[in-house]
């Protein structure tokens, strides 16, 4: 009897403390900052000038007859560099960048699969990374991405990125409002 209620008592035991353990592990963020966090900057997009931070790599196929006149075309792979800054003006504080590629994956539209990292700079988060995969219609007024992980303090995150332009040419670039949300 004295052997069973011991038994109990040392399951009991250890269950309690594997409860509190893995429970603090799923509720923590384990020093990391993914518990609902949410950043918000401006990329720099720029295709033109001495030195654009954007540039198309390999150009896709010949535009099909009904999208003759537009500057991107299915296949099109570009590469990007660009600035993330607290603001929207050139001489913002600079908080990270985004690097990165885009694929046109839509014979109509302007359609990229994108995948890109938000490398962190500055603030809290410096020497972090996000990890942005997703399906990009830049036709639309508000484009949502996927998190799917991260580095540093980020690591493990999950969330989604809302952006939209804020003032954007096709053809030269500009700047894109970006609003990350990690939980």
């Amino acid at each position: 009897m004295a052997r069973t209620i011991s038994a109990l008592l040392v399951s009991a035991v250890l269950l309690a403390a594997s409860s509190i353990y893995f429970g603090r592990r799923a509720g923590s963020t384990n020093g990391s900052a993914t518990a609902r966090t949410h950043l918000h900057f401006y990329m720099h997009d720029e295709y033109t000038g001495p030195n654009p931070t954007a540039a198309l790599i390999v150009p896709g196929r010949a535009p099909l007859p009904d999208t003759v006149g537009t500057s991107r075309r299915f296949g099109d792979i570009a590469v990007m560099n660009n600035a993330l800054t607290e603001g929207p003006q050139r001489g913002s504080p600079r908080v990270g960048t985004a690097q990165g590629f885009t694929v046109r994956v839509s014979e109509r539209g302007s359609v990229n699969a994108l995948s890109m990292h938000l490398v962190m700079e500055d603030g809290e988060f410096v020497g972090s990374s996000l990890v942005v995969n997703s399906r990009v219609d830049t036709d639309l007024a508000m484009r949502e991405s996927v998190i799917v992980g991260g580095t540093g303090r980020f690591r493990f995150a999950r969330g989604y990125a809302l952006s939209r332009s804020y003032d954007y040419d096709l053809a030269k670039g500009g700047i894109v409002e970006i609003d990350v949300y990690l939980y």
